[in-house]
């Protein structure tokens, strides 16, 4: 079979590779791809929103099918596009997606269906969210309603934190329009948790947990990222709380599917904030998660391209999903000055080593590596453990280099 796999980033060099083990998989494409994934398959030069040009490439190719990473094409409406032309494509179409293509529809969702999630209001101009600001105190969460490639949170510890955040949103349209709205909201103390599920229809598997690192520096310090690490078991994500998901949050949104009429199919992305009253809806994307598929496909034992064909068919409850016993920890390598302003063009060396390397920010120049981007490499792990397999991670990084490379030191630690 084959198989294109939409996207460039650390995720999608992890689907690849994963996808890659399965024995019916016999060639893969990555569109438009990076630096890395040329060795795992063929990059195409297409870009992700190229739908049209994507959907030819298909055809004229014979893939047997596609598989999309990143949520800018699935909100854009990918998989409505091409099944039209009765071609085979995993993720969540155009209606779906909207539950992260818009902060204020997730919101509404969630409270309709009676899910735990912060207190919250949208606002279309800065005036209006300056008057909303005192409901809430400090510290409060400000969210540019549409995708701003995970950076459009801000958390704002005072009064001029919040009117710099809404300056910078609805003002300076630093996101551009996805700052046309912005959902304003309570701030949630407790314990982050990423939850990946499998979806077919209102039938929701949930994955092994993980744990984000969001902030560039250590100790959660510093503006917001895509993420710059991950662990896999979050410890904390105990039987307790797995029950709580279970009930009050998995269960109301499988019926919240059927009640609006979402036939979702494919990567539902649930960040929790686990707080002393319960497990809160932080967020919702509709597709892996970047760092968290690293360590979460690198526990999966199952049979990945046999997962997503289940889901398209509508067969994921006769799936028997399996896992490693193993813990994994990712640490991401950034480039110096990311999630601002960083340089690119800067060689990558890489030392013989065990670790399980998955590029992000790259791209080949000749015969060398150079990056291409903020978040470069994902360097991951498995140990019998969380802490030995942080250990082994933190060991190896010296075996990689690239001028003004920068990591968190603290990934793994809660």
């Amino acid at each position: 079979m084959k198989v294109l796999v939409v996207g460039s980033g650390s995720r999608e060099s992890v689907i690849g590779w994963k996808l890659s083990q399965s024995p019916q998989v016999d060639k893969i494409y990555f569109a438009p791809g990076n630096g890395g994934t040329k060795d795992i398959g063929e990059n195409v030069n297409i870009d992700v929103t190229e739908i049209e040009k994507l959907k030819d490439f298909v055809k004229d190719n014979n893939i047997d099918l596609t598989v999309v990473g990143p949520e800018v094409p699935l909100v854009m409406g990918i998989v409505d596009e091409f099944e039209k032309d009765n071609l085979r494509i995993f993720g969540p179409n155009k209606k779906c997606s909207q539950l992260e293509g818009s902060k204020a529809f997730t919101k509404e969702f969630l409270v309709e269906n009676n899910i735990p999630t912060a207190k919250y209001v949208r606002v279309n101009n800065a005036e209006d969210a300056m008057k909303n600001l005192e409901q809430f105190g400090y510290p409060v969460v400000l969210k540019a309603d549409g995708l701003a490639a995970g950076k459009g949170v801000i958390i704002a510890q005072d009064f001029n934190e919040a009117k710099e955040a809404i300056d910078t949103i609805m003002v300076a349209k630093k996101f551009g329009q996805s700052g046309n709205e912005v959902v304003i909201e309570e701030f949630l103390e407790g314990i982050e948790c990423s939850l990946l599920c499998f979806v077919d229809g209102n039938y929701i598997v949930p994955m092994e947990s993980a744990k984000d690192y969001k902030a560039v520096y250590d100790g959660d310090k510093g503006p917001n990222t895509g993420g710059m690490g991950t662990f896999s078991p979050n410890e904390l994500y105990d039987r307790e709380y797995k029950d709580m998901v279970e009930k009050e949050i998995l269960k109301p949104m499988a019926e919240g599917f059927e009640k609006s009429n979402l036939d979702y199919k494919g990567i539902l992305f649930i960040g929790l904030m686990m707080t002393k009253s319960g497990a809160k809806v932080i967020e919702i994307n509709v597709r892996f998660g970047d760092p968290e598929t690293q360590v979460i496909l690198t526990r999966l034992e199952s049979d990945l391209y046999e997962i997503m064909n289940s889901i398209i068919d509508g067969n994921l409850k006769d799936m028997d999903i399996k896992w490693k016993t193993e813990s994994s920890v990712c640490v991401v390598l950034a480039s110096g000055g990311y999630p601002n302003e960083y340089e690119k063009n800067k060689e990558i060396k890489i030392e013989e080593n065990d670790l399980k390397i998955f590029h992000g920010g790259t791209k080949s120049t000749g015969d060398k590596i150079v990056t291409n981007g903020g978040r470069v490499l994902s360097l991951v792990t498995l140990g019998k453990n969380i802490e030995e397999a942080r250990n082994k991670v933190y060991d190896s990084i010296s075996k990689v280099d690239f001028e003004n490379m920068y990591y968190r030191k603290d990934i793994g630690k809660i």
